[in-house]
C-alpha cells in the first residue's frame, strides 16, 4: 500500500458505492494489536485468528504485532518475553531471568518503553500490564482453565457476553478506571487493576497480585530532576531504532519529546495552525525549530471541518477500539496533523506530549492533601497563589478542597452512592464543585433512576471491598487520570496505525517516567506561580531545548474547535443519542439534559463539554461492537487417536 497509508484508498473509496468501502474498512480495521494465552489442564477448543505463537512459552500468541516487536528468552528454567516498545535488548532480558526465578515482577517492569511482560516459572505464568493502561490485561476463568488477552472484547466474545452496563455506567459517571476494582466493561471478563500482576497456575486458577507500591515515598524536586532527565531521554532513545520520526510540536511536553528525538535523527516536527485557536503555539514551534538543528518544522493548515464531532454520521469510518475512546470525538483533527506528516515523511513513529500535563504537574486538588496533613502554612501560601489565577479568594479555593481532606476514598464512594441514590443535581461547571477522590460527573446526572441505582449497589459494595487505599488524594487521583488517559492514546495509536501505517509514541505514560515524576510530591509539581517547575529543573541548561521555551507560560487547547463542532453536527449528535441510542437503551443517558447541554453549546453559552465528550464516545462504541464485529478465535479441531 502506499505510503500516505489507508486513509488515502479510503477516500477513494467512499466516491464509489458506499456499501462496498464500509465493508472494506471494517475487515481492515478488525485487525487489532492484542496478545492472548491459556492456563489450565482442559483441552483448548480454539485459538485466535491470524495468532502467532511466542516462542519459549506454551500457549501464548500475538495478534498483529510485528515481529520485531515480540521477544522472548529462556535458560530452559524460567522463561521471559516482551511485547511492545521495550528498551531491552537480548543481554538485558536474560539478566532478567533470576527475577523471573525469585518472582521480582516490578523488576521486569523497569525498562524504558511501553509493553507487556509475560514470565513463566515452574508453575506459575506472571502477566503484567505496564501502570498506564497501554497493554491491559483482562481475564476470565471455567471450569477447564483460564483465559487472558489484552483485549476484553476478545474474552467477550469467547462466548458472546453482554457489555456490563454498571461497569459502563462507571465509566461514564467517575472516568477513573479503578473504581469498580476487577470489572471491566463485558460481563464475566475480569480486568487486572493498574500496578498489579496476574498470576495464573497449572491447574487454571488465577489471581491477582499488586507490585507497584500504592504511593510513593516522597522526593525532592531538585534532587529528582537528574532521574526525570534520565528517564525521559531513555524512553525517547528507546524508539530510536532507524525508522522515520515525526512529532508533535506545540506545548512544552511535545517540545521536550521533539527536542530529545531530534539529538538522534531528523525529526518532521508539526503544529496545528487553525487561527480559530488563538494560541501561540505555532510561535513557539517556528522559534524551537530556528534554533533546534533537525527539527524540520510544518504547519498543519487550518480546515473548517477539523472540528469536534466531525464524520461521527458513519461510525465505520473509525477503527473498532477495546473501549470507549475520546479519539473518536476528535478524529478529524488527528488526520489533519497525521496528513501533514505523512506529506513530507514515510510512515514511522510519531512521538505526541500526552500525559505530560498529568505527570509533569498537578491541579489544585493537593491543597485537601495540605490540609488533611495540617500543613495549613503551606496549604495558605499556595491557596493565595492559585486565587491570583483564578481571580477568585484563597478562602474560596481552600472552602472547594476541604470537604476532601476530611475524608478517605471509602468514604467518598459511600458518599457518591448516596448521592446517586438522589435527584440529579442541577448542571454546574465541574470546577465550581468540591473537591473529591472520585468525582460524580455531570454524566451521572443523565442517567435514569434505575441505573444510577444499580450504579451506587456496585460503588457501595466496591467500597466494602477497598484495600491498600492511598493516603493521599494526589496519589489516587494521579494515577486513575494517566490510566485514562493512556486509554485514550491507545485509541489514537489505533487510528494512526490502521490509517497511517504510523506508530504513535507516549513516553510519558512509560513506566520509569511515571514513577520519576509521581516520587515528586504534587505541591512541589504543580506548584502555582511557576510553570511546570519538574521540567524546568530536568532540562534547563541542559542544551536539549531553547532557554526562551521554559519562560513559556502559556498552553493551547482545543475549545474553539469543540464548540465550532458542537454547532455544525448538533443534529448528528441528536440523531446518536436520540431514540436508537444505545445508551439510552441501558439507561445511561437520556434525551432531555443531552439536547440542554447541546442547545446551550449552539447558543454560545458554556455547557458541560466534557459529559457531551464522554456520552458520544461511548455510544459510538456501543454501536461499533454491534455493526463492526469482530472474528476474534477459530475453532481448533481436536485431534483423532488412530489405531
Amino acid at each position: 500500500m502506499p505510503r500516505a497509508g489507508a486513509r488515502a484508498v479510503v477516500r477513494r473509496l467512499r466516491s464509489f458505492d458506499q456499501h462496498v468501502p464500509r465493508r472494506w474498512i471494517r475487515e481492515r480495521w478488525q485487525a487489532m494489536r492484542w496478545t492472548v494465552g491459556w492456563r489450565g489442564g482442559g483441552a483448548r477448543d480454539r485459538r485466535p485468528v491470524g495468532g502467532q505463537a511466542v516462542s519459549e512459552l506454551e500457549a501464548t500468541w500475538t495478534c498483529g504485532w510485528p515481529a520485531a516487536r515480540v521477544r522472548a528468552v529462556s535458560d530452559g528454567r524460567a522463561a521471559l518475553a516482551v511485547v511492545g516498545e521495550c528498551g531491552a535488548d537480548s543481554h538485558h532480558l536474560r539478566s532478567a531471568l533470576p527475577a523471573v526465578r525469585s518472582k521480582d515482577w516490578r523488576a521486569l517492569t523497569r525498562w524504558p518503553g511501553s509493553y507487556l511482560v509475560v514470565a513463566h516459572h515452574g508453575g506459575t505464568v506472571a502477566v503484567i500490564g505496564d501502570l498506564t493502561g497501554q497493554h491491559p490485561v483482562f481475564w476470565r476463568t471455567d471450569a477447564a482453565g483460564t483465559w487472558w488477552a489484552t483485549a476484553a472484547t476478545a474474552l467477550a466474545a469467547l462466548d458472546g457476553a453482554p457489555v456490563d452496563s454498571t461497569a459502563l455506567a462507571a465509566h461514564l459517571a467517575f472516568g477513573q478506571p479503578d473504581v469498580l476494582g476487577s470489572r471491566s466493561l463485558f460481563r464475566g471478563v475480569r480486568r487486572v487493576p493498574g500496578g498489579h500482576a496476574l498470576l495464573l497456575y497449572r491447574d487454571g486458577t488465577a489471581r491477582v497480585q499488586r507490585y507497584e507500591p500504592v504511593q510513593y515515598a516522597p522526593v525532592d524536586l531538585r534532587q529528582h530532576a537528574p532521574v526525570v532527565r534520565a528517564a525521559l531521554t531513555e524512553a525517547v532513545a528507546a524508539r530510536i531504532d532507524g525508522r522515520t520520526i515525526s512529532a508533535d510540536l506545540a506545548g512544552l511536553d511535545s517540545t521536550t519529546l521533539a527536542c530529545l528525538a531530534a539529538q538522534h535523527a531528523p525529526v518532521t516536527a508539526v503544529t496545528i495552525g487553525d487561527k480559530r485557536l488563538r494560541d501561540d503555539d505555532v510561535l513557539h514551534a517556528t522559534r524551537t525549530a530556528a534554533s533546534v538543528r533537525g527539527l524540520a518544522h510544518h504547519t498543519v493548515p487550518g480546515d473548517p471541518d477539523a472540528v469536534y464531532y466531525a464524520g461521527l454520521d458513519d461510525v465505520s469510518a473509525l477503527p473498532v477500539t477495546d473501549s470507549p475512546n475520546a479519539y473518536a470525538v476528535t478524529a478529524s483533527i488527528m488526520r489533519s496533523a497525521l496528513d501533514t506528516v505523512t506529506a513530507h515523511t514515510p510512515p514511522g513513529v510519531h512521538f505526541t506530549g500526552a500525559a505530560g500535563d498529568a505527570v509533569l504537574s498537578a491541579p489544585s486538588s493537593y491543597l485537601a492533601d495540605l490540609l488533611r496533613e495540617r500543613r495549613h502554612r503551606r496549604a495558605w501560601s499556595h491557596a493565595l497563589a492559585h486565587a491570583r489565577l483564578r481571580h477568585t479568594s484563597p478562602l474560596a479555593v481552600l472552602a472547594r478542597a476541604r470537604p476532601a481532606s476530611q475524608i478517605d476514598l471509602r468514604g467518598t464512594w459511600v458518599q457518591a452512592a448516596g448521592d446517586l441514590r438522589r435527584p440529579a443535581r442541577p448542571w454546574i461547571p465541574q470546577a465550581q464543585r468540591p473537591v473529591a477522590w472520585t468525582p460524580l460527573l455531570t454524566t451521572a446526572d443523565w442517567m435514569s433512576a434505575d441505573a444510577r441505582d444499580h450504579l451506587a449497589g456496585a460503588l457501595d459494595q466496591a467500597a466494602g471491598a477497598l484495600i491498600d487505599t492511598p493516603g493521599r488524594l494526589a496519589d489516587w487521583s494521579d494515577r486513575q487520570d494517566l490510566a485514562r488517559v493512556g486509554a485514550n492514546t491507545a485509541g489514537w495509536r489505533a487510528l494512526a496505525l490502521a490509517e497511517y501505517d504510523i506508530e504513535l509514541s507516549a513516553p510519558f505514560l512509560d513506566n520509569e517516567v511515571v514513577r520519576s515524576c509521581l516520587s515528586v510530591p504534587a505541591d512541589q509539581r504543580g506548584a502555582p506561580g511557576r510553570y511546570k517547575p519538574l521540567l524546568d529543573a530536568a532540562f534547563a541548561g541542559r542544551g536539549v531545548m531553547p532557554e526562551a521555551t521554559f519562560g513559556r507560560t502559556t498552553k493551547g487547547g482545543f475549545n474553539a474547535l469543540s464548540y465550532a463542532g458542537l454547532r455544525a453536527h448538533a443534529p448528528v449528535l441528536r440523531e446518536l443519542v436520540g431514540p436508537s441510542s444505545h445508551l439510552a437503551a441501558l439507561g445511561l443517558v437520556t434525551e432531555a439534559p443531552f439536547n440542554d447541554a447541546l442547545a446551550r453549546a449552539t447558543a454560545g453559552q458554556p455547557t458541560a463539554q466534557g459529559a457531551i465528550h464522554l456520552v458520544v464516545s461511548a455510544e459510538v462504541w456501543l454501536r461499533q461492537l454491534a455493526t463492526a464485529p469482530v472474528r476474534w478465535w477459530q475453532e481448533v479441531k481436536p485431534r483423532v487417536a488412530h489405531a
